[in-house]
């Protein structure tokens, strides 16, 4: 869940192929601990830590990030930390690597929204390049393969930009603000505990006969 309530209007973005990561987490984990289970009795399941690592960890790389665009600004739920972008804060936004928001403060990357690489955009189609936000456009309407629809960090990216420009049209956010304007990060850290235990009862279960 995010640590950062939203205003009205939400927008919420998770890569298709995540999801799919993480029911394949889910569905090893599940049939690892029936599996030891049936071979070793209930008692077997203390040395199950490398099974419900991969299950959280399904959780938490794959199920849980997103990208949330809102009235207040863009939030990016990373897996280990929560980060706010007031629109007013926000100068610039980069697909070359990731969905990536550039700030005075610094830039903000999301986890769920990743490029494709250089060979993202091999197959696009005409189609692809129609219609997006005007800041998505470069010299001679020339659009890099992280902004296409199809891809995961284009598709995020078209969210941010599209309301974004609703907002300067419609005289909603003052010009000039950026550098006053704070960016909110929260750290996870029942997130980073839960890790380091898990990790911890994985390398027992491994390494202590």
């Amino acid at each position: 869940m995010s640590s950062v309530p939203h205003a009205g209007n939400v927008e919420v973005f998770k890569a298709p192929t995540n999801k799919w990561f993480a029911w394949l987490s889910w569905l090893v984990a599940a049939l690892g601990l029936v599996v030891t289970a049936a071979a070793g009795g209930p008692a077997a399941l203390l040395g199950a830590g490398p099974l419900l690592l991969i299950g959280f960890l399904g959780w938490l790389l794959f199920w849980m990030p997103s990208v949330v665009v809102h009235d207040a600004g863009i939030t990016l739920e990373n897996p280990f930390r929560s980060v706010n972008v007031p629109w007013a804060a926000l100068v610039n936004v980069d697909t070359r690597y990731a969905l990536t928001l550039v700030t005075p403060a610094g830039s903000y990357v999301s986890w769920a929204a990743p490029a494709p690489g250089i060979w993202g955009g091999r197959n696009a189609r005409p189609e692809d390049l129609k219609g997006l936000p005007s800041a998505t456009y470069g010299p001679g309407k020339s659009v890099r393969p992280g902004d296409l629809k199809t891809t995961d960090s284009g598709q995020a990216a078209r969210l941010v930009r599209g309301r974004w420009e609703q907002l300067v049209e419609a005289g909603s956010l003052d010009a000039g603000n950026a550098e006053t304007t704070a960016v909110r990060v929260t750290f996870r850290w029942p997130a980073v505990a839960a890790t380091a235990v898990l990790l911890a009862a994985s390398y027992w279960a491994v390494a202590v006969p």
